[in-house]
């Protein structure tokens, strides 16, 4: 005896009765800009995520800032993807923060970290340059096609850390901003709207978190989304090689407020403990 498909089956019964049959409908994703599997711990501390990347050269000729380098996944079949700019901090090139650029893409964003014009630029100027190096992704790079213009996001160290605050105030359409252990003069920043992580480190000399890090976050509007995080036995200069919790929590910040994937959720909310790593947390959670 052979059995009939359910479709056969549901179309004879409708024809019985008179009735139509209707597919059932497709439902949509749920958060249409989820990339890669679902987190976890092991995952995000990973020195590699998911995807593999490549990287393309900017030259210093470009118009806006020093040039730098690009990072990006190789996956034609995931859609675009969000992207963020890094700035080293002063006297810093882009080496010195590249280690973040096949660590972040990995994890599903396109990357670039820039030099700046001088490598005397002070905060204000590297937020420029910032703002500039992601315009040139969205818009003249070679992988433009791959990036979503609307989700976008800043980091830097140091004086690019101050320029990425800078950067954020002047551009509140950007989704995400993280400043390592920053530097700025300009100690408020309420004017800012974009969800913003403060890293600092508990044995800055240079940006001490008392005069720099702190008050960056605390005079954040208490209706933002933003959180604070101080490294345990560190140095200003600790966002300059791999560094699993900077990392680890980086990934988790632009994953949840750029790609809106609230899996990664569970690693900022509720506030993690302090540890050997984490000197001191703070989190506006639940976030919005």
């Amino acid at each position: 005896m052979k059995f009939r498909s359910l479709a056969t089956t549901l179309t004879l019964a409708a024809a019985l009765v008179g009735t139509a049959v209707t597919a059932p409908p497709v439902l949509a994703a749920e958060n249409p800009y989820e990339r890669g599997p679902a987190p976890t711990t092991s995952s995000i501390e990973a020195s590699r995520g998911p995807f593999a990347t490549a990287t393309t050269t900017v030259p210093s000729t470009v118009t806006g800032f020093g040039g730098g380098t690009i990072y990006y996944p190789t996956t034609t079949t995931a859609g675009t993807f969000g992207a963020v700019a890094i700035s080293p901090g002063f006297t810093g090139r882009q080496s010195s923060i590249s280690w973040l650029g096949p660590r972040l893409a990995s994890q599903g964003f396109v990357v670039i970290t820039i030099d700046t014009n001088s490598i005397y630029d002070q905060p204000d100027s590297r937020g420029t340059q910032l703002l500039a190096a992601l315009d040139y992704l969205t818009q003249r790079s070679t992988v433009r096609t791959r990036i979503d213009a609307g989700r976008l996001g800043v980091m830097g160290h140091s004086m690019g850390g101050g320029g990425s605050l800078r950067a954020a105030s002047r551009r509140p359409a950007l989704q995400a901003a993280i400043p390592l252990t920053g530097w700025h003069t300009d100690k408020t920043w309420g004017e800012v709207q974009v969800p913003t992580l403060v890293v600092g480190a508990d044995e800055d000399s240079i940006a001490p978190v008392a005069s720099h890090s702190e008050p960056f976050y605390t005079s954040l509007s208490a209706s933002l989304d933003k959180a604070y995080l101080e490294l345990r036995n560190a140095s200003h200069s600790a966002p300059n090689t791999s560094n699993t919790t900077i990392a680890k929590y980086s990934i988790s910040w632009l994953k949840r407020f750029i790609d809106n994937d609230t899996r990664y959720e569970q690693f900022l909310c509720p506030a993690p403990a302090p540890n050997l790593q984490i000197a001191e947390y703070r989190d506006t959670c639940p976030h919005s």
